[in-house]
């Protein structure tokens, strides 16, 4: 398996100029190259002004990229590496941070570092209501009916390993079965496995097809009154496929079983809002949104997470204490044991007011005329294979390419290109 080497290219044009884009390999055998556009990541500088995102909206985007106006926003990219401009193309394994964000954690920990929930002083005053509004944050992005459906975990891999042991170990049993597709992360195909051990439960997984994207066909054909969980990736980190989220919600819903979307690479990417799609639960993770690292969350329908028991005990997320018991908050604390991470969900807060200033639809439009541009540009390359979906009139595809270019490793590809 080949993991985390990145490739560093710029492409100049007149229209989309130094455009960046991220690539990481994660896949197994054969070896690829995954290159994707994250436009997003780097958003006009709208941290706390209106007045910002209006003038914003009088640039003339004919002349400049959204990525020319964005980049003076993130201070990383403000260095050379072998004698060129730094150009970052590992958005997929991380995305850098807007200096709003940076801003936002240097504040939490110079003016009102304390803990949350359980000091009545003035700095935990502070921090308690600036962690919490960093929660109504993320429900307003992803519009969430209340906060309280929103669940801080360390990432997604912790959300979806939430899911799997507070609602999956009590609800699966022998026979039922949970339907996976193949090109799902990791994160989301281990924990259920373990799951599966532990409860009998069977593992079905929806296979490619046409274009490379998971068979539509079949996986509508594979529910059955035996279905009790779908896990399911609404854009695919590898193949950039998009899939009809809300088209299976109901499929599964039909059959009584709940739906895991996982959501990293469509939250910073798209307009997200899970009451029209409808999902059970959802995920995505701070890092990946220009959000710090070590915070992700959970989106649960309230009724689920009421009814779910913790995933780890300690303090915060109980009522009361005995000597032979314990009773349990509700939701979110419930399943936020300890302390948090407190100046990550304020930075993920700032990262939200970053990326809402912009405008998901704007990010999303620009994101697909780079998608094209790139698919388009990489079918030049001689003896290339690109994984996925063609881009047309009725087939989405999301902004990365995942590639291999015959009889060259993509090692090799990723060192010498770094070198240049």
């Amino acid at each position: 398996m080949m993991e985390g080497v990145a490739l560093k290219l710029q492409f100049r044009n007149p229209t989309h100029c130094s455009s960046l884009f991220s690539s990481t390999v994660r896949h197994s055998s054969p070896s690829f190259l995954r290159c994707s556009f994250r436009r997003f990541s780097s958003p006009f500088s709208v941290s706390a002004s209106a007045s910002t995102a209006r003038e914003t909206d009088n640039l003339h985007l004919g002349s400049l990229s959204l990525g020319h106006i964005t980049r003076p926003d993130f201070p990383i990219l403000h260095q050379e590496v072998n004698g060129s401009k730094l150009v970052y193309l590992d958005n997929a394994a991380t995305s850098q941070k807007p200096r709003a964000v940076l801003k936002a954690l240097q504040n939490y920990y110079e003016a009102y570092n304390s803990n949350v929930h359980r000091g009545m002083h003035f700095l935990s005053t502070k921090a308690t209501d600036e962690y919490e509004l960093a929660r109504k944050k993320v429900a307003s992005f992803i519009n969430a009916r209340d906060a309280s459906q929103i669940v801080f975990t360390r990432n997604a891999t912790e959300a979806i390993n939430l899911v799997a042991y507070s609602w999956g170990i009590p609800n699966l049993k022998l026979g039922d079965e949970v339907i996976i597709t193949v090109a799902e992360h990791h994160s989301a195909i281990v924990p259920w496995q373990i799951v599966a051990q532990k409860t009998g439960a069977v593992l079905k997984f929806v296979n490619l097809g046409e274009h490379e994207i998971p068979n539509l066909k079949d996986f509508k054909e594979m529910f059955s009154t035996k279905t009790k969980l779908v896990v399911t990736h609404h854009v695919s980190n590898v193949l950039a496929s998009v899939l009809p989220i809300e088209e299976i919600v109901g499929w599964a819903h039909r059959f009584g079983a709940k739906v895991v979307v996982d959501a990293c690479q469509s939250v910073p990417h798209m307009v997200v809002d899970v009451q029209v799609l409808d999902a059970d639960f959802l995920v995505a993770s701070s890092h990946k949104m220009c959000g710090p690292t070590s915070i992700g969350f959970l989106y649960g329908k309230s009724e689920l997470l009421s009814a779910m028991p913790p995933f780890l005990g300690g303090g915060e997320m109980i009522s009361d204490v005995f000597l032979d018991h314990s009773s349990y908050a509700e939701p979110p604390s419930r399943f936020e044991a300890g302390t948090p991470a407190i100046g990550e969900a304020i930075g993920l807060g700032a990262a939200i007011d970053y990326l809402s200033g912009i405008g998901m639809q704007k990010i999303h439009s620009y994101e697909v005329e780079l998608a094209n541009y790139l698919y388009e540009s990489l079918r030049a390359v001689p003896n290339i294979h690109i994984y996925g979906p063609a881009p047309t009139g009725s087939v989405q595809r999301a902004a990365l390419c995942s590639f291999n270019i015959e009889n060259i490793h993509p090692t090799d590809i990723a060192s010498f290109l770094d070198q240049q």
